[in-house]
């Protein structure tokens, strides 16, 4: 009876609904809220000194994680199609900048990963997600344009179809 109440208790538990904390997410239209965060080199990254370019900002829940590798090797995969329209992909998470490295050697990553590991930037972005005791980004991309104002918002991504999803739409603004 006991052992069915405490399993009853922890499958509600894991029932509940994620819970997002601090700022809702900014909007399109909106400036792109501004940060700074380490690469996995060691060397800080500043939105603004991505100013004149796309910028696909995507935040996701962790390395050397399935879906998170499946995202990171489709954005890899696309990689010159985002360069001959402009753009630079730029991934956030909670993770340190070692591991951020690790990830990048082993899974043959070529673009920059940030570091958030203070969570400033992921609650600035309204993506700080808490699931029980382990809070992480959760899967969800700006992409901000050339001028440094968000475009679109893409809420909970499927990392599958993703890239492709970002590349037609910066190809549509771009015929704008």
């Amino acid at each position: 009876m006991i052992r069915s109440v405490i399993t009853l208790v922890c499958a509600a538990a894991l029932a509940v609904p994620l819970i997002a904390f601090g700022a809702s997410k900014p909007e399109a239209g909106n400036a792109a809220p501004e940060f700074t965060l380490q690469s996995q080199e060691g060397t800080p990254v500043s939105l603004k000194d991505l100013r004149g370019q796309w910028v696909v900002l995507y935040f996701y829940p962790k390395d050397f994680t399935s879906g998170c590798t499946i995202e990171a090797h489709n954005f890899e995969r696309d990689i010159e199609q985002y360069k001959k329209l402009n753009a630079t992909i730029v991934g956030v998470s909670l993770d340190s900048v070692d591991s951020h490295k690790k990830f990048c050697v082993k899974e043959g990553l070529n673009f920059k990963l940030l570091s958030d590991a203070d969570q400033a930037v992921s609650k600035e972005y309204g993506v700080l997600t808490n699931m029980g005791p382990v809070k992480y980004a959760s899967r969800n991309t700006f992409l901000i344009d050339p001028q440094g104002k968000i475009a679109k918002v893409f809420p909970d991504v499927k990392p599958e179809q993703h890239s492709a999803e970002v590349l037609e739409t910066i190809a549509e603004m771009e015929k704008k």
